[in-house]
């Protein structure tokens, strides 16, 4: 006999509307799990079995879900080929996929077919429903016995009731005060293991400082600063060790304690000292009395080392502009003096000269010689005589050049 030719799922929808996975109840004295020789026998049964679909894609396989319970209220086993030559086709997806919709049991997966039984607990649509409005008119009928019951309790033994129910709130009282005590010791047994772990005596200090100051390894700071890196480095020294020393090249004292209280703060650990060095600064942390190694090393709120770099490149930047800023402020404040005294010593020559105008060849021996050349030229030879001779004699040379620039004609 000829077998049936098998549908095509990847024409069925595949998204159908009020779509749900069916209902299931086991029968009594009866394991919904399929032993051994129930899953050979299915598998074998299967064999002989005709294809009745033919799946090419892995995903939204409603359609074909609600097709296969359909099918599985007539037969036991729905037998799914897998296309040849379909792109991106991946039999494990599948099966998943149509086991999370269907419920159903997985009896064989490879890359030509996917077999899946129903289960011994497949309830058929119809059953289902009466089962389900059944379940729904025992639930009623129950809690309408349950207040029955209740106002022919209450309306016969109301002081009995009563007593009963002071009874009930002195035991719930009871019971509210033991767990308040019960809370009340935990917070008090954490609390004192938060004072034992940041109490430390000078003598644990000092012994930790030496031990810090004796550890040949060490975590070294960049010029990225404290980022997440150096947190996950931090808590790989602790993982053998109670103490890490970490050396830092800063050079102002007030960075080197911001870089400390950082670190603190960010590792949960316990400043011991900061120590100067040959290298550079010493920062000795020790990790704490009940240390836990944290599920996860990297911080969120912490830079990474790309965004530390930009951040170290920015802050070096913003430095050499101010510092040549300031530079170029103290020359035009230079020069601006030494114009302010030219000014005046030319107004005393005016008043003692009986014409009333100074001789050019007394400016001209009172300067030195220089050549014409432009203010920004003026500016930056200033500038680099100030550079050069930090102790302010490229000052005078600078405004007397200057000066003779603006009285020569």
């Amino acid at each position: 006999m000829r077998k049936p030719l098998p549908v095509d799922a990847d024409l069925l929808p595949e998204a159908v509307k009020g779509f749900r996975s069916p209902t299931r109840l086991c029968p009594p004295r009866m394991r919904s799990k399929l032993k051994d020789d129930e899953l050979t026998y299915l598998r074998k049964l299967a064999q002989s079995l005709p294809t009745h679909f033919v799946l090419g894609r892995n995903r939204r396989l409603q359609g074909l879900a609600a097709a296969i319970l359909k099918l599985w209220e007539k037969t036991i086993i729905a037998k799914i080929a897998v296309k040849w030559g379909a792109l991106n086709t991946s039999n494990e997806q599948m099966a998943d996929e149509l086991k999370s919709l269907t419920g159903g049991v997985l009896l064989l997966r490879n890359k030509f077919f996917i077999i899946l039984y129903r289960g011994k607990d497949f309830l058929p649509g119809q059953v289902a429903n009466v089962i389900v409005d059944r379940e729904i008119a025992l639930r009623k009928c129950q809690t309408n016995e349950e207040e029955v019951e209740l106002y022919m309790n209450f309306s016969t033994s109301k002081s009995n009731f009563r007593k009963r129910q002071k009874e009930d709130s002195e035991i719930q009282l009871e019971a509210y005060k033991e767990k308040l005590e019960r809370e009340l010791r935990n917070q008090e047994y954490r609390l004192r293991i938060l004072k034992n772990q940041g109490i430390m005596t000078e003598e644990e200090r000092e012994c930790f400082r030496k031990i810090g100051l004796k550890l040949r390894g060490s975590l070294v700071l960049g010029r990225r600063g404290v980022f997440e890196g150096v947190m996950e480095g931090l808590h790989q020294h602790w993982k053998h060790r109670e103490v890490v020393k970490v050396i830092t090249m800063q050079r102002v004292f007030s960075q080197v304690i911001y870089t400390a209280t950082l670190l603190e703060a960010e590792s949960d650990g316990i400043l011991v000292s900061v120590d100067k060095l040959k290298e550079g600064h010493a920062i000795i942390i020790y990790r704490g009395k009940n240390y836990k190694r944290p599920l996860r090393l990297l911080k969120k709120n912490l830079l990474t080392k790309r965004e530390a770099l930009k951040r170290s490149i920015l802050i070096q930047r913003v430095g050499s502009l101010n510092f040549f800023a300031n530079q170029i402020e103290r020359v035009i404040s230079d020069l601006k003096l030494k114009l302010a005294e030219l000014h005046g010593s030319k107004e005393k020559h005016l008043k003692n000269n009986s014409e009333g105008r100074v001789p050019e060849r007394l400016i001209e021996e009172s300067l030195p010689e220089v050549s014409h050349c432009t203010p920004i030229q003026l500016v930056q030879k200033s500038l680099e005589d100030t550079l050069d001779q930090p102790d302010g004699k490229g000052f005078r040379e600078s405004a007397s050049l200057s000066m003779t620039a603006q009285h020569r004609p």
